[in-house]
């Protein structure tokens, strides 16, 4: 049997998205802009591969520590450490 360990095993519910959800983001989940130290939530957009975190921060919070290209570095709490994870503005939305 073929080893099947992508980087999206395991998501089929996790990354499924509602009925009149589907399809593209509008452009402005594009040009999101934010400052350093917002607070913003990481929810996977599923229909954009590009920039898109590893599923085990799914529905996390995290910090913004700055720009690199066009997607933004954030710091998160995981267990005792703190790690940097690289996420484009389609994935991310700010903390009301």
């Amino acid at each position: 049997m073929a080893h099947h360990n992508g980087p999206r095993k395991k998501t089929r519910y996790k990354f499924k998205k509602d009925l009149r959800e589907r399809g593209l983001p509008p452009c402005t989940c594009v040009i999101q802009r934010f400052e350093v130290g917002d607070r913003v939530h990481i929810v996977c957009n599923p229909s954009v591969q590009k920039g898109m975190p590893h599923r085990r921060f799914h529905g996390l919070t995290g910090t913004i520590l700055g720009q690199r290209g066009r997607a933004w570095m954030l710091t998160i709490r995981d267990g005792d450490a703190d790690k940097i994870v690289i996420a484009r503005p389609q994935h991310l939305k700010a903390q009301k």
